[in-house]
C-alpha cells in the first residue's frame, strides 16, 4: 500500500487552514452568536407563558400578546429611566462644583485630612478634581470618553433591539425549530432525546423566568432603599442592581460592592446603609426569594456558577456571562438525565 506523503501533508495543511478559517469567523462572529444565545433562552423563558395563555386562546394570538407585551415593557423602560439618568447625568455635571465643595466640608474628609496630613493632601487633591473639571479644555478632552460612553449606550439599545427581534423569530417558530432539530436524530433514539430535549428547554424557560423574576425584586426594592437613605443616582444604580441580579451570585455581589462605593459620594453613612441592606437582602435572596421562585427550575451549583460567569464575560462581555449559567445548567441537565444512567447501566 503506497501513501503518497505530498498529498497526505497537502491534505493536512488544507484541515489546519480550514480549523483556522472556522476559529476566526467564530472569534469574529462571537458577539452574534451571543445575541442568538440571549435570544434563545428568553425565547425560552416566555415559551411556558405561550403555552399557558394557548389553553384558552389560539397559539397566534398568545404570542402576538407576549410580543406586544415584551415590546410595551423594553419601549417602556427606555422612555421612562433614560430621559432620568440623562436628567441625573446634566446635574452631576452642572453641580460638580458644589458636590466637592460638600465633600470638603463632611466631617469624615476632615479626619482624613488630619490623618494623613503631612503624607498626602485630600483638600489639595478635591481642589485639583474640581479645577480640572472646571477648566474648559479638560473637557474638550473629556468629550472623546462622553462620545465613548453614548457610543457604548447606543450600541446596547442596537444589542437589546436585535435580540427582541430574534427572540420574536424564536417564539414565533419555536415548534418548528424543535421539529426540524428532531428529525436529525435517528428514530431509534429520537424518543429519548425529544424527553430529554423538552426537559431541558422547560428547565432553561422556568430559570430565565425566575431570574428576571429576582432581577426586578431586586431592581424595585434597591431604588426604594436608595431614594430612603439619599443615594446619589439612585435609578442608575437600581439598574445595576437589575443588571447584577440577572448573573446569579456574581452579579449579585458585584452590583452591591459598584453601588456601595458609588454611595460614598454622598457620605460614608449612606454607603454603610447601602452596604448593610445588601448584605441582609443576599441572605434573604439566597435563603427565602430564590429557593421559592426556583424551586422547579435546575440548581447549578455556586462554584459553576463563578466559572460560567467568568467564562461567559471573557468571551461575550455582559451578555455572555447572561447567556452562559442557563448554558450551564442545560449542560447540569443532560448530564443527570442521559451521562448519569448511562454509567448506572454499565
Amino acid at each position: 500500500m503506497r501513501v503518497n506523503a505530498f498529498r497526505l501533508g497537502f491534505m493536512g495543511a488544507i484541515g489546519v487552514l480550514v480549523a483556522l478559517l472556522a476559529g476566526s469567523l467564530v472569534r469574529e462572529l462571537s458577539t452574534v452568536l451571543v445575541y442568538i444565545g440571549v435570544a434563545l433562552f428568553i425565547a425560552l423563558g416566555l415559551d411556558p407563558l405561550v403555552n399557558l395563555l394557548e389553553r384558552y386562546i389560539p397559539r397566534w394570538s398568545a404570542i402576538l400578546i407576549v410580543v406586544v407585551a415584551v415590546l410595551g415593557a423594553f419601549v417602556g423602560v427606555v422612555f421612562a429611566i433614560v430621559p432620568i439618568l440623562v436628567e441625573q447625568a446634566t446635574n452631576l455635571v452642572q453641580n460638580f462644583p458644589e458636590i466637592v465643595g460638600d465633600i470638603s466640608r463632611q466631617r469624615w474628609v476632615q479626619d482624613l485630612s488630619r490623618q494623613f496630613e503631612g503624607s498626602f493632601d485630600v483638600d489639595h487633591a478635591l481642589e485639583s478634581v474640581q479645577t480640572f473639571v472646571e477648566n474648559p479644555g479638560n473637557l474638550l478632552s473629556l468629550g472623546g470618553g462622553i462620545l465613548a460612553v453614548g457610543s457604548g449606550i447606543l450600541s446596547g439599545l442596537t444589542g437589546a433591539l436585535i435580540v427582541i427581534i430574534l427572540m420574536l423569530y424564536f417564539l414565533a417558530s419555536m415548534r418548528g425549530l424543535k421539529t426540524m432539530a428532531y428529525r436529525f436524530v435517528p428514530a431509534s433514539r429520537r424518543e429519548n432525546f425529544v424527553e430529554v430535549s423538552e426537559q431541558v428547554t422547560s428547565s432553561v424557560g422556568r430559570y430565565v423566568v425566575g431570574q428576571i423574576t429576582q432581577a426586578g425584586i431586586n431592581g424595585v426594592l434597591s431604588i426604594i432603599w436608595l431614594l430612603v437613605i439619599g443615594a446619589p443616582l439612585p435609578v442608575l444604580l437600581a439598574s445595576f442592581a437589575f443588571l447584577g441580579s440577572l448573573i446569579p451570585l456574581v452579579g449579585t455581589l458585584g452590583a452591591a460592592v459598584l453601588i456601595s462605593l458609588l454611595c460614598l459620594f454622598a457620605s460614608p453613612a449612606t454607603a454603610l446603609a447601602a452596604a448593610v441592606y445588601y448584605l441582609v437582602y443576599m441572605q434573604v435572596e439566597a435563603y427565602v426569594i430564590s429557593p421559592r421562585i426556583m424551586s422547579r427550575a435546575v440548581q447549578v451549583p455556586g462554584a459553576l456558577v463563578v466559572i460560567a460567569a467568568v467564562a461567559g464575560a471573557t468571551i461575550g462581555g455582559v451578555l455572555g456571562a447572561l447567556v452562559a449559567v442557563p448554558a450551564a445548567a442545560s449542560v447540569i441537565i443532560i448530564v443527570q438525565k442521559v451521562i448519569y444512567p448511562r454509567q448506572e447501566l454499565a
